[in-house]
């Protein structure tokens, strides 16, 4: 990996404004819009139409539930046009659309499109969508599929702009918390609808049955607090991810953006400055 800084470009706008269109919008993608909000950007975020957001309380495509969603201080809404997007940002909301393959960048016409997916790899984002594509974790090559890649995986690299090359391999280890990995992760047991049992911030014990899954139960591995837990009555199929437990114990960590999300918002929004003066 190198984390060569790219060429300089004018700012896009006579304005000095960025227009940044964001796929998807969990927890990760989340922090990278509050971030870039905060330095004054308008943002876009898209969605599909049941997201499966695990931290969603703390993630903007709560917006497609429930018609709007804030957290730490940043508002978004729901948007069904993207006249109803231009609206929000003229209030200075963060705009969220249902729109699966962010057709909507036609017309909206991004300075910067930021692929916050996190599928682990390229679910059709090009290097041609925007001036300045972006990508969160692994799954694409800056320089190929993107212009650069942001780290995401925990560590002394995590939200490095990468310039050139990839972002480390994934694990399919979930980062270490409390000393807890792969245990803190609630999955489906059964195939059907999501029946959570708990909300989160809630403090469950070891074997508590916290879920059901198409009728199945989901234990807890391990005693914390719910940090995070699917919206009631998605589809789910056996082994996906519907929550996680925090060792912690501290309940307060639920319903803030995480240090994690933090970072990797403060790298993408770096690669913006890099690449716009």
């Amino acid at each position: 990996m190198r984390w060569n800084t790219p060429a300089v470009w004018s700012s896009p706008r006579e304005d000095s404004s960025i227009r940044i269109l964001i796929r998807g919008a969990g927890d990760l993608a989340t922090g990278v819009a509050w971030e870039l909000f905060q330095r004054g950007h308008d943002v876009l975020m898209t969605e599909v139409a049941e997201p499966l957001a695990v931290r969603r309380l703390v993630s903007f495509s709560r917006a497609v539930y429930e018609g709007s969603a804030e957290t730490d201080g940043v508002h978004a809404v729901l948007a069904r046009s993207l006249d109803e997007a231009l609206s929000a940002l003229g209030r200075r909301e963060i705009p969220v659309m249902v729109d699966k393959q962010a057709a909507v960048r036609e017309s909206f016409g991004p300075d910067v499109l930021v692929d916050g997916i996190m599928a682990k790899h390229n679910l059709g984002t090009r290097r041609t969508d925007a001036p300045l594509v972006i990508a969160l974790g692994p799954g694409f090559t800056a320089g190929e599929d993107c212009d650069v890649v942001i780290e995401t995986q925990r560590g002394e690299t995590l939200g490095m702009p990468i310039w050139s090359g990839s972002a480390l391999p994934n694990t399919g280890v979930p980062g270490n918390i409390g000393g807890c990995t792969t245990e803190r992760l609630l999955r489906s047991a059964g195939t059907g609808r999501m029946e959570p049992l708990v909300s989160i911030g809630d403090p469950v014990e070891k074997g508590q049955v916290v879920a059901r899954t198409g009728g199945e139960p989901v234990r807890a591995q391990i005693s914390g607090v719910v940090r995070g837990l699917l919206q009631e009555g998605v589809r789910v199929s056996p082994g996906l991810k519907i929550g996680d437990v925090d060792p912690r114990r501290d309940a307060e960590l639920c319903y803030h953006i995480s240090d994690k999300a933090h970072r990797i918002g403060e790298g993408a929004a770096e690669a913006v400055s890099q690449r716009f003066s």
